[in-house]
């Protein structure tokens, strides 16, 4: 397994984050988005639900909580260096990985034309013993392996994007699959982890205690022999890329 934070790309890309909720891309990879901002690359989110439903507050309503997950998103990915955010607007907890769902996420592809393509391994039920992969989050990775293979590079899927959208074919480069129980790829996020820590903070919805939050996340995420004085952190993905 190869352990970087260079990915060997003689050019800057373009790259987009296709995942389930707001806070996603700082969870599971904000440290890699910062640095590949940091070096110049052009970073996109498309976030396919609104998140409304990402609380236990018995006053919040699912209305009232996809406006202030959105407001937060916002303010966290301004701290990642993101300018562009696409908001799908499915409901948080019910996303199925239908056609429909499928030609939205295509006709994102189209527009944006990525280089890279980030998002979540559909296949990781279990990412540790404490807890069970949100549906969600496995739907969106399936959603955006299907939207990729074959039907953004291919004219004979959905069709109607060329004739009534103008949004030709696009292939991407390269998937990068975050949140897997099958990596190929280590990024050192070291030089960046605070940068992640400070996005997340923005979703003050989520995180709840923002001491305890820091203590848990620099504990957990710190990687398996570095120290509590010479930290080192890490975010694992499943790379794929395609021949050219």
């Amino acid at each position: 397994m190869s352990v970087s934070n260079t990915e060997e790309w003689s050019s800057k890309k373009k790259i987009l984050v296709v995942l389930a909720h707001p806070d996603d891309p700082e969870f599971f990879c904000g440290g890699t988005l910062a640095h590949w901002v940091k070096c110049g690359h052009e970073v996109h989110y498309c976030l396919i639900t609104n998140g409304n439903k990402g609380s236990d507050d018995p006053e919040m309503t699912p209305d009232k909580l996809s406006k202030l997950r959105e407001v937060e998103q916002r303010k966290a990915a301004d701290v990642i260096g993101v300018g562009d955010i696409i908001n799908l607007g499915y409901d948080d907890g019910m996303l199925i990985a239908d056609l429909k769902i499928r030609k939205d996420v295509v006709r994102v592809i189209r527009k944006v034309k990525p280089d890279i393509l980030v998002s979540c391994d559909p296949l990781n039920f279990f990412p540790n013993e404490n807890y069970i992969n949100h549906p969600d989050h496995r739907t969106a990775g399936q959603i955006a392996l299907d939207a990729v293979f074959p039907a953004s590079g291919n004219r004979m899927f959905f069709p109607e994007l060329i004739t009534d959208e103008g949004l030709g074919p696009h292939s991407v480069e390269e998937v990068w699959l975050s949140l897997t129980a099958q990596p190929n790829f280590i990024m050192d996020i070291t030089g960046t982890f605070e940068i992640k820590l400070k996005a997340l903070h923005e979703h003050k919805s989520q995180i709840g205690e923002p001491e305890a939050f820091d203590k848990r996340m620099r504990t957990t995420r710190r990687t398996k022999g570095s120290t509590e004085e010479d930290p080192v952190y890490e975010e694992t993905f499943k790379r794929i890329v395609f021949r050219k």
